[in-house]
């Protein structure tokens, strides 16, 4: 063999393992496999947090899960809130449970500090000490609560809706 072709089979070598690396990476991403703590999995189905509760999402510096709509999710979110400082319920006509609920939390010096949706009717939210405003809308109806959270389980705030 010579140089050359030595070299041009080593520059293969170097392409083919660079592409089976990428390969991997796009492979993780569709799979919603995480980096860093953030995932983009916004199903609960399969997660990595056992118990049945929902997979941990994170936006800036907050964290947040929700869902509820088996039994074992809301067992599993309804057990966890005493660990989570500020924790969320959204029903409907008589106390229908509800999802796909937009979610804002604005914090006391009016910046917004996260914007979701919520996957079920438990919301679950760690956020810092301090005064918060919850804008909750389903359809084209928006509310609001202030909470104040001091730490986990403190905060509660129930949205109800009287439209289907």
């Amino acid at each position: 063999m010579t140089s050359r072709t030595t070299g041009k089979l080593a520059a293969a070598l170097v392409v083919a393992g660079m592409s089976a690396g990428m390969a991997g990476g796009a492979w993780a991403q569709a799979s919603g496999a995480t980096t860093g703590g953030t995932t983009s999995d916004t199903s609960s189905a399969g997660n990595t947090n056992g118990g049945g509760l929902p997979q941990v999402q994170q936006q800036g510096d907050v964290s947040y899960t929700s869902g509820g709509v088996g039994l074992d999710e809301s067992r599993a979110l309804l057990r966890e809130q005493a660990h989570w400082p500020l924790s969320l319920r959204f029903t409907g006509p008589t106390t229908e449970y509800l999802s796909g609920v937009t979610v804002r939390v604005v914090g006391g010096k009016g910046g917004e500090v996260l914007s979701t949706e919520s996957m079920g009717p438990y919301m679950l939210v760690k956020l810092p000490p301090g005064s918060y405003t919850v804008y909750a809308k389903y359809k084209d109806q928006e509310k609001k609560q202030t909470v104040s959270v001091a730490g986990p389980g403190t905060a509660k705030a129930a949205f109800h809706w009287n439209i289907q």
